[in-house]
């Protein structure tokens, strides 16, 4: 096990979604045939115990739990049933989604790329069977989010090897791979927390993000271990 304080540092944060029927069938939406992948912004990282800031309040910003997968060698090409070869480990994430944006814009990137959008942690799990565990969220002590990976319609190997046939994978990308169904708008003052099995949650509070002050970005560093 690992112990982190940013648990990466990607090149790459790929996305998948409409992965468990459930949330195709809230969504309203097809199944279709392959797994549906994008990207968002690796600046959209987030520690355990950090801000989520919601950067356009008068949007519907939704939380989405996920499994995700931390890469460990450079894959490209690679075949399902090789695929686990090249992954470091597994941890949990949220992909926060300003639902307004993705709807208006007919793409998910921008809605889903915003700083603070990828609360990731606390550890990465190494050499474990993530094939049928549990994925939750809570709301405020509420239980919100509730499955088990065995539910995917897509599996981990198979997310890997779709996505190494378009993109090289490097050392450090992550993979988030779908959200199941019971997504819910955020709220200034929420506390989010998610977990796999009996890991340790992740926690995250959420706020109001400051928008024009006009002053510009602080310099900061990502710590990688």
């Amino acid at each position: 096990n690992v112990r982190v304080g940013l648990p990466i540092a990607p090149s790459k944060l790929i996305a998948v979604g409409l992965n468990y029927a459930d949330h195709v069938a809230e969504m309203k939406r097809t199944e279709l045939g392959t797994p549906l992948i994008w990207f968002k912004s690796p600046s959209s990282v987030l520690p355990h115990n950090g801000v989520i800031e919601i950067a356009f309040p008068e949007h519907q910003t939704d939380f989405e739990v996920e499994l995700a997968v931390v890469i460990g060698r450079t894959a490209k090409n690679v075949a399902a049933e090789h695929a686990l070869d090249f992954v470091f480990g597994y941890t949990v994430a949220l992909d926060i989604t300003d639902r307004d944006l993705q709807k208006s814009e007919k793409q998910f990137g921008r809605s889903k790329s915003f700083d603070t959008y990828t609360p990731i942690g606390p550890f990465v799990y190494a050499d474990v069977d993530v094939s049928d565990v549990s994925l939750e969220l809570w709301q405020n002590g509420e239980l919100r989010q509730s499955t088990r990976t065995s539910r995917m319609i897509y599996s981990v190997p198979e997310i890997i090897s779709f996505a190494s046939q378009s993109l090289t994978l490097l050392p450090g990308d992550v993979i988030l791979t779908g959200t199941p169904a019971g997504v819910g708008p955020i709220h200034d003052g929420d506390q989010l927390e998610a977990a796999i099995e009996n890991w340790p949650r992740l926690r995250n509070r959420v706020s109001i993000a400051e928008r024009a002050s006009g002053r510009g970005a602080e310099e900061s560093s990502i710590i990688s271990t």
